[in-house]
């Protein structure tokens, strides 16, 4: 079940890496106080979800079929679905791995950017993309034939080379997180 305001109280729990995340912050808290549901996607600009999958081989990273980036998993929130439950479907959907939250759950980075064009909805939306660290065994990535066969793990000095650029430094803050986390796979 989703929980506007306590996905509120996670957003501003973030301390933002740049001014892009800062303002993705004050751009998705807005949105969620605004009129109509902001996890439709009929409405043109939605909150979508997503996942920093990280275990002792690194963080994971796929090429997005549409785009041809390499970002981390995710994509919509379906109905009565909680972003924190849509990022770990999202992730199992797009790398065949099961994910868990961290506890708490760590989310991790806000980004509003475009959505792909054509990709179920309207034309040009936008994305409110709340982004969230999860856990995953160590096992070679599995996604269906429906999914990118481009993904894989990487030590986070290659995903941050490899990664879209705008996601570069939340790598490097990731990178940071893992280091003083006592991870266990």
């Amino acid at each position: 079940m989703r929980s506007l305001s306590a996905l509120r109280e996670q957003i501003e729990r973030i301390d933002p890496i740049n001014q892009r995340e800062s303002d993705s912050i004050a751009a998705t808290l807005e949105r969620l106080k605004g009129p109509g549901d902001a996890f439709s996607r009929m409405e043109g600009h939605h909150v979508t979800a997503s996942a920093f999958v990280v275990s002792s081989r690194g963080v994971i990273l796929h090429r997005h079929r549409l785009l041809g980036i390499w970002i981390q998993p995710g994509g919509h929130v379906d109905a009565f679905e909680s972003p924190e439950s849509a990022a770990l479907r999202e992730t199992l959907e797009e790398t065949g791995l099961v994910a868990h939250h961290f506890d708490p759950v760590e989310l991790f980075h806000v980004d509003v950017h475009p959505g792909p064009k054509g990709h179920r909805g309207p034309i040009d939306h936008i994305h409110y993309d709340v982004r969230y660290v999860v856990l995953a065994p160590p096992l070679d990535p599995s996604p269906p034939e429906d999914e990118s066969p481009e993904v894989d793990w990487f030590d986070f000095d290659t995903a941050q080379a490899r990664c879209e650029p705008a996601l570069a430094p939340v790598i490097s803050k990731l990178a940071r997180w893992y280091q003083v986390r006592d991870v266990r796979d």
